[in-house]
């Protein structure tokens, strides 16, 4: 299975580098959150609106292979399940970073 995580550029360049990611969200890390946010393909456009709408930076849609990784699906809030990533994500488990972005009209759009 395949679950998603909404990065900054520079973060994901970053984990390029090292070898893993390690980043929980904007501005917070693993060490400090305990776990990576992730999503579902149906949740990402809402997680984009809400938390990056305003993120001034370049932004990529890392896909994620679950596969070795300790994934548990906890409650987000209002009772819906997303999945996080307990652990750094290896560059490997990534199998696709598409570029991301908000339309003029506000709306989260991706390049495929």
């Amino acid at each position: 299975m395949t679950i998603f995580h909404l990065a900054r550029v520079t973060d994901w360049d970053a984990a390029a580098a090292s070898g893993e990611y390690r980043v929980s969200t904007l501005d917070r890390t693993l060490d400090e959150v305990g776990f990576i946010h992730a999503s579902r393909a149906e949740q990402l456009p809402g997680v984009a609106e809400r938390f990056y709408r305003d993120e001034p930076g370049d932004l990529v849609v890392l896909e994620i292979d679950e596969r070795g990784l300790d994934i548990r699906e906890e409650d987000g809030g209002a009772g819906e399940l997303f999945p996080h990533i307990y652990g750094p994500i290896p560059v490997a488990s990534v199998t696709r970073a598409t570029a991301a972005w908000f339309e003029d009209d506000g709306g989260f759009a991706t390049a495929d």
